[in-house]
């Protein structure tokens, strides 16, 4: 049976303390190689819709699967098949809207956690989209925060997000008219835009800001400019090889510099203590996150145990007794 789990059934189930648990997890289990990622592949008929999929194992776990998606001008839909590793079972199909909004802003809490200051306070966030509060979210989880700036292009869009983020969390939220404004003198700074171009700018930062950079997966989109991630000390990226593929923000900067891409590190070996994520309080420290596809599926994997623990989902039969592998088809 393949346990169906609709997008209401996710919200339900997921909670961040929970998806930054399954991240962490994700991270340590990439640092002792029981787990296995494959980068984002893009399949796009010309004048269509794109596809995009990922695929992951996870050893320890016991489950494998993938993140699939399609992106066109009607908007995204996003589903995970989850199998089991060791029969191949599908043991469910999982809507993964809301599931990769947290497992994205779960990825950021655990950078924050290793590579900001202890101290930091203060975050300024770029982006007022629904990742842009599952960023916001899960920082607060990992640090004491006393405020937060954000900056959107829309007025009216930046104003409700500042409302119902502190109505959320408690925390004052002030919305600002520059993006200049929400970056300076910051502690923390989070870009969760669907910008072409820079939106932050190295300059503003401060000594001591960590960075999560977080909207740009094409490598024609950038929202940090050059400045910006070579003033970091620090980079840690979630997958080097997907970055080479498709971080923007790396691949601009760093050609600029022939050993650019030797600057930077995985977090999961952050994560795993084999490399500092800071080492002084005035660096300026960068992640760089992709999404990537064993976070997708290390967070499905404890959805998945929710669900069949509280009976929440419908079960479902999709083949036969006699499979087509069993009578020898295909």
């Amino acid at each position: 049976m393949t346990l169906i789990l609709r997008e209401d059934d996710v919200r339900t189930l997921l909670t961040m303390p929970m998806a930054l648990e399954a991240v962490e997890t994700v991270f340590q289990r990439l640092a002792d190689s029981s787990a296995v990622n494959h980068p984002r592949q893009r399949l796009h008929p010309p004048g269509q819709a794109y596809l995009h999929y990922m695929a992951a194992a996870d050893s320890t776990g016991g489950a494998m699967g993938l993140k699939m998606y399609t992106s066109s001008r009607q908007g995204l839909r996003f589903l995970i098949p989850l199998f089991d590793a060791q029969n191949g079972e599908l043991l469910a199909l999982i809507a993964a809207d809301y599931l990769g909004q947290m497992r994205t802003g779960a990825a950021s809490g655990v950078a924050t956690r290793l590579m900001s200051r202890p101290d930091s306070r203060r975050i300024g966030i770029l982006g007022t989209g629904l990742q842009a509060r599952t960023q916001l979210e899960a920082i607060a989880q990992v640090r004491h925060l006393k405020s937060v700036r954000v900056y959107g292009r829309n007025a009216e869009r930046r104003a409700r997000f500042a409302a119902e983020m502190n109505a959320k969390l408690g925390i004052s939220v002030e919305a600002v008219e520059t993006p200049e404004g929400a970056v300076r003198e910051m502690d923390i700074v989070t870009t969760a835009t669907t910008s072409t171009d820079p939106v932050l700018l190295g300059r503003w930062l401060a000594p001591g800001t960590h960075v999560n950079a977080i909207g740009a997966n094409f490598p024609h989109k950038r929202e940090l400019d050059a400045e910006a991630v070579n003033r970091a000390e620090i980079i840690a990226a979630d997958s080097i090889a997907q970055s080479r593929e498709e971080a923007g923000d790396l691949i601009h900067a760093l050609a600029e510099k022939p050993d650019g891409w030797n600057r930077v590190v995985e977090l999961a070996e952050i994560v795993a203590g084999r490399r500092s994520g800071r080492d002084n309080p005035d660096q300026i420290t960068l992640f760089k996150s992709n999404g990537i596809a064993i976070e997708d599926i290390v967070t499905a994997e404890r959805v998945y145990a929710a669900a069949m623990e509280k009976e929440i989902g419908q079960s479902i039969d999709l083949w036969p007794s006699k499979t087509g592998s069993e009578t020898g088809k295909r």
